[in-house]
């Protein structure tokens, strides 16, 4: 009789513990019951697995590939490497201070020239400055572009209609200037009305809008800008709130590097350079006249990570790709980030890489894959600090200054995070009690908004302890 009354019991109590296993009430519920998740959390020291569903199985990360990205770039370039930017001079310079040949402008790919986010704003005094002291008085040639260290591609292929032309989707060039990004002014009116366009800054030449607008009564910008790279046609879309004076929407710069030919020409000839655009069609021997450094990788993977932005992460993805002839394209760059990964012995099947900054919704990792990456990047890498430091901290700044805010957490989890239509993601590391964790947490395809996601996941996280 007695047994017959343990075994029930027993039943109920294995029940009852896997009912309160949290990875279970992530799962379980209406909101995730149908997502496409991918999810592990490992003790670093131990390397002991505290949970995991699906982990070997591969999701959309967002803008979580960015770990991937600025990892790989720590460990291939080092934490002080700088992109180069040339100044070089064909022909001669005359007594006189008369250059009969032309000036190019050579790039690798620097993110930061005129950024308002890193870099020396007032570069291109600097560079007219060095000019200056070459003796050169007059270019009888013209200012030329040597932009032939990335490919053409622009813009990369996988990236969605829907994104192309806004800032956060700009084109990726060997010679990237104001951060692929102009700022375009409405003003707008009654409700149902088309804003006016009354500015645009900086000022493009012949750049034109199929402006279709719409004056509503939302309260954010749903505003969308259509168009090709190296297109000067755009064309608008979606709605902005109406009533208002003043209200900004921000584009890619379709020719970024021809808008700083003719920015930089504008500082030489305030410098009392003149320059006549004689035709020197044959480059010749050429000579570099200065060389300009960008910031440290280590202040520009903090900029990728803490603000998620996506220029930088592409460009340097696309610098990745360099080969032995010079020009780097995208293909290239996941070859070698697959090669150098699958080196270490991680798991590269479970990759899925088609940029580096996630805009892709072809793009997919496992949290496995994740995980292995934050555990060499803690364990075994020179640049363990520098790559930590370069996550936002939650409930403290970023991307996730909002995530873990007020609770046990907050502070203690350096992590990046993820989010594109249908996908919500967060990849990094725990710090509490004494113990650190490295984690990968992907969901796909929630049956609800965003920021019941972000609470559901909250909520896993504060019961690793």
């Amino acid at each position: 009789m007695k047994k017959r009354l343990i075994i029930p019991f027993l039943l109920l109590a294995i029940v009852s513990l896997k009912a309160q296993n949290p990875v279970s009430q992530f799962l379980n519920n209406d909101l995730l019951r149908n997502a496409n998740i991918s999810l592990s959390i490992t003790e670093l020291n131990s390397g002991k697995t505290v949970y995991e569903h699906r982990s070997n199985h591969s999701a959309t990360p967002a803008s979580t590939i960015k770990v991937i990205t600025t990892a790989t770039a720590l460990e291939l370039l080092g934490s002080n490497f700088r992109f180069t930017t040339e100044l070089l001079t064909d022909g001669e310079i005359t007594a006189n201070g008369q250059l009969n040949g032309n000036l190019y402008i050579r790039g690798t790919g620097d993110p930061t020239l005129g950024s308002k986010h890193l870099g020396n704003p007032d570069f291109l005094n600097e560079w007219a400055d060095a000019l200056t002291k070459t003796g050169i008085k007059q270019i009888n040639g013209k200012i030329l572009l040597d932009a032939d260290f990335f490919d053409t591609e622009g813009v990369n292929p996988y990236w969605i209609w829907e994104d192309l032309g806004n800032y956060y989707a700009p084109g990726i060039y060997s010679i990237s200037y104001l951060d692929n990004t102009y700022e375009l002014v409405f003003q707008s009116g009654a409700v149902g009305s088309t804003p006016k366009i009354i500015d645009v800054i900086p000022p493009i030449p012949n750049l034109f809008f199929d402006n279709h607008l719409k004056s509503t009564t939302i309260k954010r910008d749903s505003a969308y800008i259509y168009g090709a790279p190296r297109s000067n046609h755009r064309s608008i879309y979606g709605a902005i709130p109406a009533n208002r004076s003043r209200f900004v929407v921000k584009g890619d710069i379709p020719n970024p590097d021809s808008l700083l030919i003719i920015h930089f020409s504008e500082k030489l000839q305030e410098k009392g350079i003149r320059i006549t655009n004689a035709s020197y069609d044959k480059k010749g021997k050429t000579t570099v006249r200065h060389t300009h450094f960008s910031p440290p990788l280590r202040e520009i993977i903090t900029e990728i990570n803490v603000r998620s932005n996506n220029h930088y992460a592409e460009q340097l993805f696309r610098y990745l790709g360099a080969n032995n002839n010079g020009i780097s394209t995208s293909n290239a760059a996941i070859q070698r980030i697959k090669s150098f990964w699958q080196q270490k012995g991680l798991p590269v099947e479970q990759l899925f890489m088609k940029d580096g900054c996630g805009l892709s919704p072809v793009n997919a990792v496992s949290s496995r894959f994740f995980v292995d990456i934050l555990n060499y990047m803690s364990k075994n890498s020179a640049n363990a600090d520098v790559f930590k430091a370069s996550l936002p901290v939650a409930g403290v700044n970023g991307t996730v200054s909002g995530l873990l805010k007020n609770t046990a957490l907050q502070g203690k989890v350096h992590l990046k995070s993820g989010s594109i239509a249908y996908v919500r993601g967060y990849v990094g590391y725990i710090d509490n009690n004494g113990k650190s964790y490295a984690f990968a947490i992907l969901v796909n395809n929630a049956n609800g908004t965003s920021s019941q996601v972000v609470k559901n996941i909250e909520k896993l996280l504060l019961t690793v302890e």
